[in-house]
């Protein structure tokens, strides 16, 4: 089965674009366990490093759609890095990116472990055969939330159609809940607002300022997720409208969900309930069954945040098969789904693999911390560095005068740079504020190793594909042209064996 591009009729739109981005941004998730562990690092100025992490956000995202305009491509990053900086960066940014989605689903698959677990305790369920469930287990939650992991690809191996006709829906149940428990605790909480809120001078250090911003990175990261669709948009402006849409929806949950907590929660009482400040929250404001309603939000924004990371990261993999920098197996698409099957199946698995080698940490909140900091320093890698390939591809702009200067270039690398400063110092930070190493979220050679290993197994891999594949990408520094790749018609609209 083939199609030529010119008579390949695109499915997806704007509204499946918002759904992918926002579903891979994860706002409940992010707000759940990373609220408490954000004012833990920056006390009652949570609201301000959101909005101060916005900025470069922005701009990135300016980036993203000024790029995919001038070279729609599944591979993002990886292609258009690749093409402007050099194959070497350009591979970079594709294997930071798909590590650190691996990482995402490995613990988030933990998180939904503990939540179900939570519920389960609701309905009095706290054994399963002779096992007592534990939802601060990383093991109890981890094996639970992998059962979860392997039912949602399923789902995404089926097509993306399907996967974004669910994550609409779930997306509309948790950010209900979202705004209402929010909503009434910014009206009957006890604690005064106050502008220190808003204050970044009011943190008490640099360390705590760039650590905070690279967690609210981390907040915002996944709005991308729409530029991975495409091949399968009926619009090349509509991945961007996708990205921009949700990236602003986020930073109005994220800053409104902060103010919330503060309103409702002391400082000590969001530290001391770090990961679980949701449900806490509806424990707080409602009786059962109302006060378990959070937690099920929860739980579908965690499992539509699975979902949603894999059906990207399988694309971004094959668009690097494609190029050879990845094997073949990458590549191999469904006959009847349309979907790099395969390669989804393996995201799950190695996913799988680095869930069960992060028992090595047993407390859940511990090995929480220490994903969301490592992916946060190299999402801010990935990030800065298409934000810098924009700013060098379109530096001709330049001539073109103040405001198209300003758009094509000065944002994109101002944001760049700011990205790499930040992530930067915390590494400095990092390495001089412990003299040991263990395997904690607390000790700084511990939380500086997990993003290197990252980065050095990306340029091992990089070389393996330069000089064991031979891989064309490494001689033209230029990725695969998106057109050239062949997906079946979405099986909605052109069920199977009706397309030629």
């Amino acid at each position: 089965m083939s199609h030529h591009p010119a008579e390949l009729r695109r499915s997806l739109g704007v509204v499946d674009g918002v759904a992918i981005a926002a579903s891979s941004t994860a706002a409940t998730t992010s707000i759940a366990i990373g609220m408490g562990t954000l004012v833990a690092t920056v006390g009652l100025q949570a609201p301000v490093l959101l909005l101060l992490a916005f900025l470069p956000m922005l701009g990135i995202a300016c980036a993203y759609a000024r790029l995919n305009r001038s070279e729609p491509n599944c591979g993002s990053g990886y292609v258009w890095v690749g093409s402007s900086l050099g194959p070497w960066p350009g591979f970079l940014t594709g294997w930071v990116n798909i590590v650190g989605v691996i990482i995402f689903l490995a613990y988030t698959s933990a998180v939904t472990g503990s939540v179900i677990i939570q519920l389960a305790a609701k309905a009095h369920v706290t054994s399963v055969a002779g096992f007592a469930l534990d939802p601060n287990s990383t093991a109890t939650s981890t094996v639970i939330g992998l059962v979860v992991l392997t039912a949602v690809t399923a789902m995404a191996v089926t097509g993306v159609r399907s996967a974004t006709r669910l994550q609409a829906g779930l997306l509309i149940f948790e950010y209900a809940v979202l705004l209402i428990f929010c909503g009434w605790a910014l009206i009957t909480g006890e604690h005064e607002l106050s502008l220190a809120w808003f204050n970044p001078f009011a943190i008490e250090s640099g360390t705590a300022f760039a650590q905070g911003l690279v967690l609210a990175v981390f907040f915002f990261w996944g709005w991308d997720a729409a530029f991975s669709l495409t091949e399968e948009t009926k619009d090349v402006g509509n991945p961007a409208r996708g990205g921009f849409i949700a990236l602003f929806a986020m930073l109005g949950l994220f800053v409104f969900a902060s103010v919330a907590f503060q309103r409702e929660m002391s400082l000590p009482e969001l530290i001391r309930n770090g990961p679980q400040a949701l449900p806490y929250l509806g424990a707080e404001l409602a009786a059962e069954p109302w006060a378990g309603v959070p937690l099920l939000a929860l739980m579908f924004s965690a499992v539509a945040s699975v979902q949603s990371s894999v059906i990207p990261t399988a694309r971004g993999l094959l668009a690097m098969g494609r190029d050879r920098t990845m094997g073949p197996v990458w590549t191999r698409i469904h006959p009847r789904y349309g979907t790099p099957a395969i390669g989804t199946v393996l995201v799950m698995a190695v996913a799988t693999a680095v869930a069960l080698l992060a028992l090595a940490i047993p407390e859940l909140n511990d090995m929480i911390l220490a994903a969301v900091n490592s992916i946060g320093l190299v999402v801010a890698l990935y990030y800065g560095l298409t934000a810098i390939a924009c700013a060098v591809r379109f530096r001709s702009t330049l001539r073109a005068g103040v405001r198209e200067a300003l758009l094509a270039v000065g944002v994109p690398a101002a944001s760049g740079l700011a990205l790499f400063a930040i992530g930067g110092y915390l590494g400095y930070s990092y390495l001089t504020g412990t003299d040991h190493f263990e395997l904690s979220p607390d000790n700084g050679w511990f939380m500086f190793s997990l993003p290197c290993a990252i980065v050095a197994s990306g340029l091992a891999m990089a070389a393996w594909a330069k000089y064991r594949r031979c891989s064309p990408y490494f001689v033209t520094g230029r990725g695969t042209d998106g057109e050239r790749l062949r997906l079946p018609m979405d099986q909605m609209d052109h069920p199977a064996g009706t397309a030629s």
